[in-house]
């Protein structure tokens, strides 16, 4: 097995986090390198693009989250092997990583700038998105987005709509998916009481 370290900032979420939640879940070792905001800009310095998460494999250095999540999916055995369900799965990770992306600039704003931005996406781009990631988890069953089994799509959402819920993203009404995709917070909170995800939250006490 590789010699991995994951570095990200210092909390629980973010585009890190279903990358440390699988090889987790997978019972891959790694080194979980966590630091605060206030260290980020000299981070930066030493990352392609100036952004995070990075793994280093075996000492080499790789960047794009969703490329590493897959790659960790991979050893943790939570990424399909069939092409058509690794498909499926891809495209719901690619799904949340849009959302997030259309999001992300708001977190550099301020007062009424940030909360005209959030009411915006609120009213518009994120109903959209969940609700389709309703309708996709309900064609596939209603437990899991591919692959009738817990993947590192089942984590993306998983990590996104605990996000979305937690009260920490102001102008983000806490029961915004109650109300639009309810299906995603029971599935949620099924992944939330997996036995390897309660353990990795549970070490963290």
């Amino acid at each position: 097995m590789p010699q991995l370290k994951l570095s990200y900032f210092d909390f629980h979420g973010g585009r890190a986090e279903p990358i440390r939640l699988a090889l987790a879940v997978g019972g891959i070792a790694f080194e979980d390198h966590r630091f605060g905001f206030p260290e980020f800009t000299e981070v930066r310095k030493s990352v392609p693009f100036g952004q995070v998460p990075v793994l280093h494999v075996d000492g080499v250095q790789v960047t794009q989250s969703d490329a590493i999540l897959r790659y960790a999916g991979k050893l943790a055995g939570l990424y399909p092997t069939d092409a058509y369900q690794a498909l499926l799965c891809d495209e719901v990770a690619y799904v949340v990583e849009e959302a997030g992306v259309k999001l992300g600039p708001s977190f550099s704003m301020k007062g009424d700038e940030q909360k005209a931005a959030r009411v915006a996406l609120v009213d518009g781009h994120m109903p959209v998105y969940l609700g389709w990631l309703q309708k996709q988890l309900l064609a596939n069953g209603g437990e899991y987005f591919a692959d009738k089994r817990l993947t590192v799509a089942d984590l993306k959402v998983f990590v996104d709509v605990r996000g979305l819920n937690s009260g920490r993203l102001d102008h983000i009404p806490t029961d915004l998916v109650e109300k639009v995709a309810p299906a995603l917070n029971a599935h949620m909170q099924r992944i939330a009481q997996t036995p390897a995800v309660l353990q990795y939250y549970a070490s963290f006490k």
